[in-house]
């Protein structure tokens, strides 16, 4: 595992596979880390094929520094990622991710053309229920508690624990940050996520797609999957340009399993993930 100080904060990443192999990252949904399960195993597979990886703990995940600038946290994420892949070398590269992840993949290649080669999502969010679910879960706890605790508070909630025990530079970031300050920056992430006409994805103009001129493969969403609708990924496929939609590798209601799988402790959520490697290094190859 390395590090690396990019727009004031550090970075996690770990790189995988030969040196010389074709450039890939992949980033995770959520705010999880590169270690979150289900990840690696896709990771290591297209290793394996002869491909560079790269994976990464984004700001605000894992052992990265917290961080809390741009119009919104996928946006902050896009410019981190664009950085990394340029400083390290490995741009341009396939950008792949997702859930969130694809979001981050997305936003990236739409305002960074110039680091992506190739681009490849799957379970991507959007719709009114995942959308407006996102925004209270991430968002809204964060704006409650600093209104009423300040940034003392913010620093007991629940979503921010694995960051603080895994970085313990991030107290003192927190309590750095001034609550007012704070508070808008969280508003303003807030309305990336109320749904909104001619945004397919939260927080992005549909004419941005415009932007992403690379291959792109998009593996559609389960039927019934409400946090990754089907329909999101068929309009996705609509706004760029070329791309393909394929089929997923793993079963109609894979989301919904592996979610509870992981409630009843006996999975966990990226578990299938595994699965798209050879759909991923065929495009990737070919």
């Amino acid at each position: 595992m390395a590090s690396m100080e990019i727009h004031g904060g550090q970075v996690e990443y770990e790189l995988l596979g030969p040196a010389g192999g074709q450039p890939v990252v992949l980033t995770p949904g959520g705010r999880f880390s590169k270690d979150v399960p289900g990840l690696r195993p896709l990771a290591q597979a297209l290793a394996d094929g002869g491909l560079r990886v790269l994976i990464w703990d984004r700001p605000n995940c894992g052992a990265s520094d917290v961080q809390f600038y741009g119009r919104s946290e996928s946006h902050m994420r896009a410019d981190t990622l664009a950085e990394l892949l340029t400083r390290l070398d490995m741009a341009p590269a396939v950008i792949a991710g997702g859930s969130g992840g694809a979001r981050d993949s997305l936003v990236t290649a739409m305002l960074h053309p110039e680091v992506a080669s190739k681009v490849a999502v799957w379970w991507i969010v959007g719709g009114v229920f995942s959308t407006y679910n996102l925004g209270a879960y991430y968002i809204l706890p964060n704006i409650n508690t600093v209104r009423r605790m300040g940034m003392d508070g913010v620093l007991n909630l629940p979503a921010w624990q694995e960051v603080l025990a895994a970085n313990p530079r991030n107290k003192e970031r927190f309590l750095a940050l001034e609550p007012g300050g704070f508070q808008a920056i969280m508003l303003r992430w807030l309305n990336a996520f109320v749904p909104k006409p001619g945004q397919t994805i939260p927080g992005v103009e549909d004419e941005e797609f415009g932007n992403i001129q690379v291959p792109t493969m998009i593996i559609r969403g389960g039927v019934d999957d409400l946090d990754h609708p089907q329909r999101t990924s068929l309009e996705v496929h609509c706004l760029i340009r070329g791309s393909e939609l394929v089929e997923p590798p793993w079963p109609e209601d894979a989301w919904e399993r592996s979610t509870a799988a992981q409630a009843n402790g006996t999975g966990n959520r990226f578990d299938p993930w595994v699965q798209a490697a050879p759909l991923l290094l065929d495009f990737v190859t070919r």
